[in-house]
């Protein structure tokens, strides 16, 4: 495709390592990889590299940040690979439920052992999708001829574009509870580091399998090996921390191991590479950088503001509940930041799911809500409000199929800190997220906020700041606190019974 254009030569050299073709090719214009590392001196060697793109969805074996330093763009072809893992998760359930992988063995020995290969259907089994991206939606619509009961955890997916999925949106330990199998497509990043952790694993169904096509690093792997133990789970495994001979950590515990071989089709592959060369045609012919992973931010803006949009969709994430399906997101950018506000959607969404990387572009960031079946609408403002260089944003949410949550929130930046202005009816409240803190709403009375400093307290925990509003109507009230350490999810429950609170959570900024 790319010779066919008529502005590339390419040179394709599987035999090379990576670093003896750069040294080879030092003027090259643009690097296609697969698997391959990306690391400084490879982008130092190639003095006219200008772009990067990887020939799949995960993109942590390129250095990204120093590519954006050397004003590379790096792109990625995420869904071209959806298929094939997808299949490939069915697979590893099949050949585990028949006991495929050992009576080969058997039988090639001259063994005859029906019965110690008794296996089970999947048929009628209830199986957890942790991820309803690109590849856990091609998985949903191949478990339907299994006639399973298929369950999903995604944040961002609406109820309604669930329902046409056929899954049931639940909440995360639910979906661990209530499955026979769980399957994890998530990305690994700050957020989803080690997410499938002892709390999780520890409400499995006795028996139950867990299968891993995602990314190492999303499994807790100590918190497995005891639960394993305990529940007598079963794992079956396609990643690893590194793609590479040698013994591997989960040796000792993976009922199935494989070598990443999700994307190893031969259609996986002629997909990500058309891609790749469409993706790299459009950016030069068309400017297109949809795919663009390392966007820089724009010139005029405050970096700052990024945070701030992207802080103000977790905290209303947290406010509208975490587990309560999306329907709508609004936004208002004032004042001199209505012209970033397609820069300024792409915290938002990445915040308010896992799956989306926030140096992706708009029209990306569309496409994803439209997928998950959210819609998005960016207001006219009013500035005669004088919000100069705020944003408001506004989420509503499902909590039944007829009924709808909605949440707003405002922050702006003072004096280059984050500051959190109003919080739905609770305005003026000047609050900086950070560090950790805990929220509160309840019945306006007296008293409240003394109990709640008590408890804190008594669990040894300090109070750095604190605001405490009534409502306009100065029916509810508002406590909330930035505190020395963490406050557990039991201390919160306790001082949310004691005080008969509508709302309470911990968080971490």
């Amino acid at each position: 495709m790319l010779e066919e254009h008529g502005a590339y030569s390419v040179v394709q050299d599987e035999e090379q390592a990576l670093d003896a073709l750069a040294a080879a090719h030092r003027d090259a214009y643009a690097l296609i990889v697969r698997s391959e590392k990306v690391t400084p001196e490879i982008i130092d060697a190639l003095s006219g590299l200008r772009v990067i793109i990887r020939a799949g969805a995960g993109y942590n074996t390129i250095d990204t940040k120093y590519a954006r330093q050397k004003g590379i763009d790096v792109m990625n072809t995420p869904g071209a690979n959806a298929n094939a893992v997808a299949e490939l998760a069915i697979a590893m359930m099949l050949a585990d439920a028949r006991h495929l992988v050992q009576a080969d063995p058997s039988v090639r020995s001259g063994a005859w052992e029906k019965k110690k290969f008794m296996g089970r259907e999947l048929s009628g089994k209830t199986i957890g999708l942790l991820g309803l991206g690109a590849i856990g939606k091609s998985l949903v619509r191949r478990l339907r001829g299994f006639e399973m009961r298929v369950l999903g955890y995604d944040p961002v997916l609406s109820e309604d574009r669930a329902r046409d999925l056929g899954v049931e949106l639940v909440e995360l330990p639910v979906l661990f509870e209530e499955s026979d199998y769980v399957s994890l497509h998530i990305p690994e990043n700050d957020q989803t580091r080690q997410l499938v952790d002892a709390s999780l694993l520890e409400r499995m169904k006795d028996g139950a399998t867990l299968i891993n096509t995602a990314r190492a690093g999303v499994i807790h792997e100590d918190a497995l090996r005891t639960a394993r133990k305990n529940k007598k789970l079963r794992f079956l495994n396609d990643v690893y921390p590194k793609d590479e001979p040698g013994s591997k950590s989960v040796e000792d515990i993976a009922d199935v191991m494989i070598p990443h071989l999700g994307a190893s089709t031969v259609e996986a592959n002629i997909n990500a590479a058309r891609r790749s060369a469409e993706q790299l045609i459009e950016y030069d012919d068309m400017g297109i950088s949809t795919y663009v992973v390392n966007r820089d931010i724009p010139e005029g803006l405050d970096e700052a503001f990024g945070e701030l949009s992207f802080t103000l969709a977790r905290l209303a994430r947290q406010v509208l509940g975490a587990e309560v399906p999306l329907k709508l997101i609004e936004t208002s950018f004032y004042g001199s930041l209505k012209p970033y506000s397609k820069w300024l959607v792409l915290p938002i969404v990445a915040a308010l799911n896992k799956n989306f990387d926030r140096s992706m572009d708009y029209a990306a960031a569309l496409q994803y809500l439209k997928e998950m079946g959210v819609e998005y609408i960016d207001r006219d403002t009013d500035e005669s409000k004088g919000y100069e260089n705020s944003i408001t944003l506004d989420l509503m949410g499902h909590i039944s199929r007829d009924e709808f949550r909605h949440v707003s929130v405002r922050g702006t930046l003072t004096e280059g800190n984050l500051m959190i202005s109003r919080i739905n009816d609770f305005d003026k409240l000047y609050f900086e997220p950070k560090g950790h803190c805990v929220l509160f709403t309840y019945q306006d009375r007296p008293g409240v906020l003394g109990q709640i400093a008590a408890c804190l307290a008594e669990s040894g925990i300090n109070i750095d700041d604190v605001r405490n509003p009534h409502d306009s109507k100065g029916v509810r009230s508002l406590a909330l606190l930035k505190i020395n350490r963490e406050a557990a999810p039991e201390l919160v429950d306790r001082i949310a019974r004691e005080i008969e609170a509508h709302l309470a959570f911990h968080i971490q900024f």
